[in-house]
């Protein structure tokens, strides 16, 4: 059975996580750690994906209405377009080896849709996919957004969740490039605030069913 080692680190620099999933991910393939799952927060950022110019023609708001709203740009080397985080948002970066038998990068994507599913389930709130569309969906708008980069097997990047995100931040980017479609959070679907832990909670059982696994804190 899969195990996978679980570090709950609060509120990240985007750069320092960045750091942080590169310097896992050697290590990872080096066969010195097993699989980690990073659950975090970031402050106020925009990341780019890994076509960023067609990204940067995304982000709406002008650089300078970006350093009065304290929002940081980054490139970044996931799949994906641009996408917003920021405090009240669970991101989760998994840094797996798929090696030998979840070799399959569509399926992962779609696991990680599921995890996200499934913890919105957790809620009393049906999640579900739009047909074409990467991400979990409560209707029509979105609750979670996946960007991925995979390197020889070995994951970086990941989901980010929307808890009881600021969504107005969303208005300074087209989300992923998509334009019909809105963004929502779990606080505002149950009409209340969120303990962040308890998601957490559920995003790491969704895990551990979804990847067969079993998780302890690492």
């Amino acid at each position: 059975m899969r195990r996978i080692a679980v570090r709950r680190l609060g509120l990240v620099p985007y750069g320092e996580a960045l750091e942080a999933q590169r310097a896992l991910a050697e290590e990872r393939r080096a066969g010195r750690v097993g699989d980690v799952l990073l659950l975090l927060e970031h402050p106020h950022v925009i990341t780019l994906g890994a076509r960023s110019d067609a990204a940067r023609s995304n982000v709406l708001a002008t650089p300078a209405r970006l350093r009065e709203m304290g929002v940081e740009l980054f490139e970044t080397g996931r799949g994906g377009d641009v996408t917003y985080h920021g405090p009240g948002q669970l991101v989760a970066y998994p840094i797996f080896d798929l090696r030998p038998d979840r070799q399959d990068v569509h399926r992962y994507v779609r696991d990680l849709e599921e995890v996200m599913i499934r913890a919105t389930s957790a809620f009393g709130i049906e999640a579900g996919r739009i047909a074409g569309l990467t991400g979990a969906w409560v209707a029509a708008d979105k609750i979670g957004a996946i960007g991925v980069r995979l390197s020889r097997w070995i994951t970086s990047h990941g989901f980010a969740y929307n808890v009881t995100t600021r969504l107005e931040y969303f208005n300074l980017i087209v989300p992923c490039g998509i334009r019909d479609h809105g963004v929502t959070s779990l606080a505002r679907l149950l009409k209340r605030e969120v303990p962040m832990a308890e998601v957490e909670d559920a995003v790491v059982k969704a895990f551990a069913e979804v990847f067969d696994a079993e998780t302890a804190q690492g």
